[in-house]
């Protein structure tokens, strides 16, 4: 490694598990290594299914311990989830998991007072029952609620336990159904028709900004030595994993693999037309400003769930045995609700499959086949809509976080789109979350370096298009229940 060299922690959660990465960054260097690995276990309670938030903030401590030294701390995390602070900064409860059933029909009561229409042209979200916004229409009338100063997203909250500063990085605050993405500050006129007080929410911070230093007694029991930065990053996993695809020029297309798929478009303006909100894209704001115009869908959470059903059997026989099944013999909507919620997963999806007329499968393989082409399916369903709603062609599909491991995914993928597939890198999030750092302490350049070094120094597979596409059409034409 050449040049100055800086370490930086990242702590990157995801809904399953936590770990904290280090990136030692110079000026033409950037490796990664995981310092520590820990799990993210929900917890159902009598009142409902509720995050260990308290774990978590142990597993980071216990990882910026195995860290060492570091320069600078990032966190990132799945979205729209938060904790509530009392007057004096106490945390209220444990923050509730965006899969708890409370949101059930609050949707329509927030279409009473801001039609859908209204609230998607004001905000550019797409509708999900777990968004910020239902989740406050869920809470209203709650104690918790009423006794609340301050609400702090996930990666805001740690922040806030780690530095006692608080904020709201803009680009998990887009995901709350509550910003502009034209303006990129609060929409005041949705928060108000709602009834939802915006004074809960600490100041927006943007990725790069700082976000405090650590704490006293922080330092003390990680055995870092002070001061250490906090520095705000794309908080949102999918902002910072967008901004680690290691793309040349604009015209790409990407897809964040892992328990979800976020697979869209990077823009420099939202599409806010009510044929986009029809087709139920997100606009989401992302690094410098851009807009994460894309669609939400169940991912690899559907084969997790089986995986789990099944007594956790080996994946790699898993998929090879999907590898020898016949190609899109039954495949269903990974985009349907129906998925959501933890259980069942193998039993609801033979009933999808029976239900439209599809042979069921019954072997551990044809279910994983069933599984991987309804993924491919579904990117290529969410690539293509997403080219002709926003105008904006693209060459080539970046494959980036853990489903870039699964190497039959990402053939199907390139097979379905009819598009090259690069796939990697793995730890995208982190990655983008390390160099967000690195950027904001002059160690690399604007976001096309940024790329640009991630293109040089990671690991990275092409998968190029084949098999027929005239059986993905016919596939995508069943799904829909059109003739082919």
């Amino acid at each position: 490694m050449s040049g100055a060299v800086k370490s930086y922690a990242a702590v990157d959660l995801g809904a399953s598990s936590g770990r904290v990465m280090v990136g030692r960054v110079g000026r033409d260097s950037l490796e990664l290594s995981e310092a520590h690995r820990f799990p993210n276990r929900p917890v159902r309670v009598p009142e409902g299914l509720r995050w260990d938030v308290l774990g978590l903030y142990a597993g980071v401590l216990d990882g910026l311990r195995a860290a060492g030294r570091v320069d600078s701390v990032g966190i990132d995390s799945w979205a729209v989830d938060y904790g509530l602070l009392d007057a004096d900064g106490a945390l209220l409860g444990n923050p509730v998991h965006y899969r708890d059933a409370r949101t059930e029909g609050v949707a329509e009561k927030v279409w009473a007072s801001v039609p859908p229409e209204e609230l998607y042209a004001a905000t550019g979200i797409q509708y999900a029952p777990f968004n910020t916004l239902y989740q406050l229409t869920a809470a209203r009338s709650t104690a918790q609620l009423a006794a609340a100063r301050r609400l702090l997203l996930i990666p805001d909250l740690l922040t806030y336990w780690l530095t006692g500063e608080q904020g709201t990085e803009l680009t998990n605050a887009s995901t709350t159904q509550l910003v502009d993405p034209r303006t990129r500050d609060w929409s005041y006129d949705v928060a108000a028709r709602l009834g939802i007080d915006l004074k809960l929410f600490a100041p927006l911070r943007r990725p790069g900004d700082p976000a405090g230093v650590l704490r006293a007694e922080v330092l003390e029991e990680t055995g870092l030595r002070g001061p250490v930065p906090v520095t705000a990053v794309g908080s949102h996993d999918t902002a910072s994993a967008v901004a680690a695809v290691p793309a040349v020029g604009e015209r790409f297309a990407y897809i964040c693999t892992g328990t979800w798929s976020l697979a869209g478009l990077e823009l420099d303006e939202p599409v806010l037309t009510e044929e986009s909100r029809a087709a139920n894209f997100t606009n989401e704001l992302g690094l410098d400003g851009t807009v994460r115009y894309l669609r939400n869908i169940m991912g690899l959470w559907l084969l997790q769930e089986c995986v789990r059903a099944w007594g956790d059997p080996d994946l790699g026989e898993l998929l090879r045995e999907a590898a020898e099944v016949p190609a899109l013999r039954s495949v269903v909507d990974a985009q349907d609700a129906a998925f959501l919620a933890p259980g069942r997963m193998p039993e609801r999806i033979a009933e999808a499959c029976r239900a439209s007329g599809q042979p069921v499968p019954e072997t551990r393989g044809e279910f994983t086949r069933c599984i991987l082409d309804s993924l491919a399916l579904a990117h290529r369903r969410a690539i293509g809509e997403a080219q002709r709603l926003a105008d904006h062609p693209v060459d080539v599909v970046h494959i980036v976080g853990g489903g870039t491991r699964n190497a039959l995914l990402c053939r199907l993928t390139a097979d379905a789109c009819g598009l090259p597939v690069v796939a990697g890198p793995t730890e995208a999030a982190a990655l983008g979350n390390v160099l967000v750092q690195a950027r904001a302490h002059g160690l690399v350049g604007d976001r096309a370096g940024m790329r640009r070094l991630i293109a040089r120094t990671q690991p990275l597979t092409r998968y190029e298009p084949s098999g027929d596409a005239a059986a993905w059409r016919a596939a995508e034409a069943r799904l829909a229940g059109a003739a082919p």
